[in-house]
């Protein structure tokens, strides 16, 4: 690895080391904002547990649709389970559902859940997944926002990982942590994302986000401030 950018952030999130002593990470969250009402989802995720495979794209959510029950994603799959792990129902290839929809297309739960948890993983995980195998960064010209200078990185995902969009942009303060993620959203015909990152905390000597405001943005990559489109908001936070 060597992106000078990269490197600061890496330790100012705690270091690559301490991150790769872990292989899970669960967190309490809730997601909210105009997308679920425009998507017809409102309050599908509220007060959830999210659990995650730190170094392979796996992620569940608890409970999900119903009490009893969760969501468990892998990029080319989704399954809803019992608690016990019994398996309930199942869709394969799930961004291939998203094709031909419009922005007011109703979604179903297993639209919410790849959709949630596509973008968990990658939330999570940053900016440490941006060393795994397949990855390509480069600093790109600073961001100027909110009287601040953020260095900017722009990042090329591998092909095996879904994500938003191939090509994203991760900007941090002079502290080494992030402020805002930009992309473009694949299964909402390109739909743009400023990512607002926020109240970090330290887990276990790793720096984690626990807010996230998202926006639309317009041409010269301004944030569009109404409406709020999705934000999160992380309780508890646990590494194992």
């Amino acid at each position: 690895m060597d992106n000078d950018l990269l490197a600061y952030a890496l330790e100012a999130h705690g270091g690559l080391e301490r991150w790769n002593a872990y292989t899970r990470l669960t967190a309490q969250v809730s997601i909210d904002g105009a997308i679920w009402y425009l998507k017809q989802q409102v309050g599908m995720l509220t007060a959830k547990e999210v659990e995650i495979d730190t170094r392979s794209e796996w992620l569940s959510i608890t409970p999900f649709a119903s009490e009893g029950q969760r969501s468990v994603f892998v990029p080319q799959r989704l399954a809803l389970e019992t608690l016990a792990g019994g398996v309930t129902e199942t869709r394969d290839n799930p961004a291939a559902a998203f094709a031909g929809q419009t922005l007011d297309t109703p979604w179903d739960k297993f639209h919410v859940a790849y959709f949630a948890s596509e973008a968990l993983w990658t939330y999570l995980t940053s900016p440490f997944l941006f060393t795994y195998p397949g990855f390509f960064c480069e600093e790109i010209e600073p961001w100027h926002e909110n009287g601040e200078t953020w260095r900017s990185l722009q990042v090329s995902f591998p092909p095996e990982i879904a994500t938003h969009t191939r090509t994203q942009i991760i900007r941090f303060g002079a502290d080494g942590l992030m402020r805002r993620h930009d992309y473009t959203v694949d299964i909402l015909g390109g739909a743009t994302g400023a990512n607002y990152v926020g109240d970090y905390r330290e887990v276990q000597g790793i720096m984690m986000p626990t807010k996230r405001r998202i926006y639309a943005y317009d041409d010269a990559m301004r944030k569009i401030a109404e409406p709020l489109l999705v934000s999160l908001d992380f309780g508890a936070i646990s590494l194992s």
